[in-house]
């Protein structure tokens, strides 16, 4: 039984070698570069490859097998100094608001500002100072439980079949959302108020059990959640399947992954392939757009007497409701090359919509990264998203979506140049 071990989250929660002082680690990744878009600014950024970030881990030997564990990071962007990266464009978002153009052109117009602001936030909503990861756990000879803000398990495996590594603009989740966009509803990363078990097998079998109270989901909107995962990981396979699934606050389904998938290591050779399901018929979000209506939009048609405010808000809700809607099934399939001191990347990925929009988009990116050291390399990657119908997706980083092309059906694109240090 002391042979069956936790897989503390080193890769997911406690990224790059640290500064080790007795028992406490200060760690940290500064990422910056330049990034080109089509159809956007050409920008200095933050977190291209790896979202930028400040950590806090450390552990205690308690004996017999037993260790109290913790671990507190931050995000920091380089290109500001503040913890909350705004969308890497500025285009409106617009298919929230599909169905409600017979609105007055101002109503709309406010309503598209409230529900998809151009260039607004785009990762940690809640202003949170340790966004990314805050948990405390223990160790033990039976695997380990751990509490608080916690990668999910759907995610974890998502983030072993990405070739991209879940950084630059070549990473698959950046057409893993709804027709809506990032700003609808994002993919579970992370969730808050939960607590996991956790195990390892010395055979290369793990997995995860997570459930999250009242407040729990990447947005602290669920009204519970439950996540669960098994992967492999030896003889050069690191292979998952994972389920995530968070429930409204009236405890109808909410947002459903399903993600199979991992990597192979062949030599200088590594392939990925990965299949991911999303589902989600009753969007957390509801409440927070209901609100927004009452304090933003109704104040503006008072003008227009209440049976048309009530009309209007009615249509809204009906709409809306409909718009975030997500029924899509994804692939991708990657490769990583080492030749010398650097490495190649390429992957083609696809999201096919299931939804009456019928907006599907193909994506296909290209990356090279150059290892100065085991701590510095710098990197350049170029991605092409081929939208239809109405797709409005376009590249972003690793630590912020791309936000919207300027017109729906129009292909998104970006190259980005950049350096990433590890401490």
């Amino acid at each position: 039984m002391n042979k069956t071990l936790l897989a503390v989250p080193l890769a997911a929660c406690c990224c790059g070698p640290a500064l080790a002082q007795d028992n406490i680690q200060i760690y940290g990744i500064a990422d910056a570069g330049i990034m080109w878009q089509r159809g956007g600014p050409t920008k200095v950024i933050s977190g291209g490859e790896d979202g930028s970030r400040l950590g806090f881990k450390g552990s205690e030997e308690l004996g017999r097998g037993y260790k109290a564990v913790f671990n507190l990071e931050a995000r920091v962007e380089l290109d500001t100094g503040n913890q909350w990266p705004t969308l890497t464009n500025e285009n409106q978002g617009l298919y929230l608001t599909r169905g409600m153009e017979a609105f007055p052109p101002a109503v709309l117009q406010a309503v598209r500002t409230a529900t998809q602001p151009p260039g607004g936030p785009a990762v940690n909503f809640q202003k949170a100072l340790f966004d990314r990861t805050s948990m405390i756990g223990m160790i033990t000879p039976f695997g380990a439980i751990l509490g608080g803000r916690l990668y999910t398990p759907g995610y974890e495996v998502f983030a072993i079949t990405d070739a991209f590594e879940t950084g630059t603009a070549g990473t698959w989740g950046h057409i893993l959302y709804g027709t809506a966009g990032y700003t609808a509803i994002p993919s579970d990363i992370r969730s808050s108020r939960s607590v996991e078990y956790r195990i390892v097998h010395p055979s290369g079998f793990g997995g995860v059990l997570m459930v999250g109270s009242k407040g729990s989901g990447y947005l602290e909107r669920y009204n519970k959640f439950f996540g669960v995962n098994i992967t492999y990981k030896n003889h050069g396979w690191d292979l998952g399947l994972g389920h995530n699934h968070g429930y409204d606050q009236q405890d109808a389904p909410s947002l459903r992954t399903t993600t199979f998938g991992g990597s192979y290591t062949w030599g200088d050779y590594k392939f990925f392939a990965g299949v991911h399901y999303e589902r989600n018929t009753n969007t957390p979000l509801m409440r927070d757009y209901i609100t927004g209506w009452d304090a933003q939009i109704a104040p503006l048609l008072a003008p227009l007497g209440a049976p048309t405010a009530g009309a209007l808000r009615n249509a809204f809700i009906t709409n809306i409701f409909r718009n975030t809607e997500q029924n899509a099934l994804g692939f991708q399939v990657g490769m990583q090359y080492r030749y010398g001191p650097g490495r190649i990347t390429a992957s083609v990925a696809h999201q096919n919509d299931r939804t009456p929009a019928d907006s599907d988009v193909t994506q296909f990116a290209l990356g090279y990264t150059y290892f100065v050291s085991k701590r510095t390399d710098f990197y350049v990657v170029g991605a092409f998203i081929r939208n239809s119908n109405f797709g409005q997706f376009s590249p972003g980083t690793a630590g912020a979506p791309g936000g919207f092309t300027p017109s729906p059906g129009e292909d998104g694109a970006a190259l980005q140049v950049g350096v990433r240090h590890r401490f």
